[in-house]
């Protein structure tokens, strides 16, 4: 069986917006102030070392000279001023020959030195003149300017200022004057008009849903008509369930319809590191919509803010917290009269917030399921009709095949098929475009993998065994290919699909899926006895079912008709039961693999000869479609169109 495939992430730009694309540059506003404050900073720093360097390289023109050099030169009546200023002696000499150090090359140097303390010691002076001593003195150091000072003191508490606007700026931190004032960034807009907006007539498959949503929309076309019958129309309109099941369509229908303006933000935009710019960055989304109203307000992964709160608050929580409190506020301060109603979409309603979905806030919950085999048909001519489809293209064939599949999955499908048919370098998209592209979708693509003869074999032996329980198994769902083909993660894949969509399933039933599954397993050990990993995913899929049989269906006698399984798929497994009843649950569930196992061993040693023809078919053709295998099996087929 094909391994699961891990789900990919979908990064979402801030604020988006319909033909708006997410992570905009920076605004002219910010970047021009950001500029502003980096240039002052260059000048203070160019302003400073400048200075130093200049200070440093040539102090103040004057030429140090040690204090004998000095007494000589006035012993030769060299020099012309004097000016002394405590210790030291400042004046102009004349420069008969070069002073060392100075670089001044005209008639006279400026000149400076300082005079020793213990020159006032005549005793002392006249011994050290007489030994011709270089004496030389340093003045007491004084320190910089008032200018300077201030400059120096004030600079480092600049800097740090700024960085620290700066860094509050870069992690979305509120200073007061709302989102857009301090942080730079655009205030939320509504969707453009478009020259085609979204509309009901692009959503398909739905329909019970499109009826809930027609209120909505009537209000906001003819909203005087229900206050005049002084009816109210819901404050909140929740989207519940799986993803890719169009909610996020149908909220853009709805504001197409309408004709009224369209804000859509995602529930993490609000959440940031800091606390309180969540809640800042709510009140600023509903004012831009009530300045606009009426107007439909879009918030998707609401659950992402919205969980239910417990009693503890810590770090992070302080912060999801206050921003569901701000929505909460900001929707108990509806009016009938505003015209600003909310739709927000959500994966796991089961896990919101009381306060979220009591009357007055989220007071209308809309299930958007997957669709029927007639909404698929219906949701595959609109994802086809700017395609060129050959004649022998049969979109209701395709429904029937993709039984479970959303919306988004078949718009999917669709382009993988067009994408196909523009590498074949062909005109138009033909059915085989489309099986192909099913079968990508389904199986995985193929990968280039040359297998040993003899594991080629096993493989074959593993997946004749799902494909052959699957035919035996009564209630089971008909077998539509096998392969032996690489896809994906899997080294060959057995698909079977239910004629008709399934709501609710029986016992009888979960047992033949979890025998199916245990087909491949059961069939290496027939054959070859011993089993191999391959069976990984297969044994997935059966602790999954049996699971669910035992603990959250009631299809277990020593566990009884109860729900040992959290309902928060996100709660570990046992915190919903004692733990005398999880070893009861654990038990059961090994009962029933068990008996699983052994029935799909004995099926495969009574049809043996049928199992050895599908795998010495698979060997030779390795992919069977549904008419051959069954033929080759020798088993009728039930599947009914």
């Amino acid at each position: 069986m094909a391994a699961p495939v891990p789900p990919r992430h979908d990064p979402r730009s801030p604020w988006r917006s319909e033909g708006v694309p997410g992570g905009s540059p920076t605004p002219d506003g910010r970047r021009s102030r950001n500029g502003c404050l980096l240039q002052v900073v260059i000048f203070l720093v160019i302003y400073l070392g400048t200075g130093f360097l200049y200070n440093g390289m040539h102090g103040d023109g004057t030429t140090s000279v040690d204090y004998t050099v000095f007494t000589a030169q006035l012993d030769a009546g060299n020099v012309k001023t004097v000016y002394s200023r405590g210790s030291q002696i400042q004046g102009t000499l004349k420069q008969a020959r070069k002073v060392p150090g100075s670089t001044d090359d005209g008639t006279y140097v400026h000149f400076k030195t300082y005079k020793p303390a213990f020159a006032d010691n005549d005793q002392l002076w006249k011994e050290i003149e007489q030994k011709k001593v270089s004496v030389s003195a340093s003045p007491v150091a004084q320190g910089p300017g008032l200018g300077q000072s201030l400059l120096v003191s004030l600079l480092p508490t600049a800097l740090l200022i700024g960085v620290w606007v700066f860094v509050a700026r870069k992690a979305g931190g509120g200073l007061g004057g709302g989102m857009s004032g301090v942080l730079g960034r655009k205030p939320p807009k509504p969707v453009e008009a478009e020259q085609e907006r979204t509309s009901f007539a692009d959503v398909a498959g739905i329909d019970e849903v499109q009826d809930e949503l027609n209120d909505v929309v009537d209000f906001l076309k003819r909203p005087d008509a229900y206050r005049r019958m002084g009816a109210k129309m819901p404050r909140g309109v929740l989207l519940a369930g799986p993803p890719g099941t169009g909610k996020t369509l149908l909220a853009r229908a709805v504001a197409g319809e309408a004709g009224v303006p369209f804000f859509s933000a995602s529930a993490s935009e609000f959440i940031e590191m800091i606390v309180g710019v969540g809640a800042s960055r709510v009140r600023e989304l509903f004012a831009e919509a009530r300045k606009v109203a009426p107007a439909i307000v879009f918030i998707d992964e609401i659950d992402t803010i919205g969980r239910a709160r417990t009693g503890s608050s810590i770090g992070g929580h302080d912060e999801r917290e206050q921003t569901l409190n701000q929505i909460l506020t900001e929707m108990d301060g509806f009016s009938a009269s505003e015209g600003v109603i909310v739709i927000a979409a959500t994966n796991r309603a089961e896990i919101l917030d009381a306060a979220l979905t009591r009357p007055g806030r989220f007071d209308r919950v809309v299930t958007v399921s997957p669709p029927d085999r007639t909404g698929r048909e219906a949701i595959l001519h609109i994802h086809t009709r700017s395609m060129p489809l050959a004649p022998d293209v049969d979109l209701a064939q395709v429904a029937k095949a993709t039984p479970g599949m959303t919306g988004a999955e078949l718009a999917n499908l669709a382009n993988e098929a067009a994408l196909l048919a523009v590498k074949r370098d062909q005109v138009r998209v033909t059915a085989h475009d489309l099986s192909d592209a099913l079968e990508k979708v389904q199986l995985g693509a193929q990968r280039p993998l040359v297998m040993p003869e003899e594991e080629r074999r096993r493989t074959a032996y593993h997946e004749s065994g799902h494909a052959l329980l699957g035919m035996l198994q009564p209630g089971a769902d008909p077998v539509r290919k096998i392969t032996i083909v690489p896809r994906g993660r899997a080294l060959g894949v057995t698909l079977s699909t239910p004629d008709a969509d399934k709501y609710a399933y029986t016992e009888e039933y979960l047992r033949g899926r979890i025998i199916g599954a245990l087909g491949g397993m059961a069939a290496e050990q027939v054959v070859y006895g011993v089993i191999t990993t391959g069976a990984e995913s297969d044994l997935e899929q059966v602790t999954n079912i049996a699971r669910g049989m035992v603990a959250r269906w009631g299809m277990s006698e020593r566990v009884g008709r109860l729900s040992a399984l959290p309902n928060d798929g996100q709660q570990a497994y046992g915190l919903a039961a004692a733990p005398q009843t999880l070893d009861v649950i654990d038990g059961e569930m090994r009962r029933i693999v068990d008996e699983c196992y052994e029935e799909a061993c004995r099926k495969l040693r009574d049809h043996r000869s049928q199992l050895d023809a599908l795998a010495h078919a698979l060997l030779e053709h390795e992919t069977l479609d549904e008419a051959d295998a069954y033929r080759i099996a020798g088993v009728m087929s039930l599947a009914k169109d």
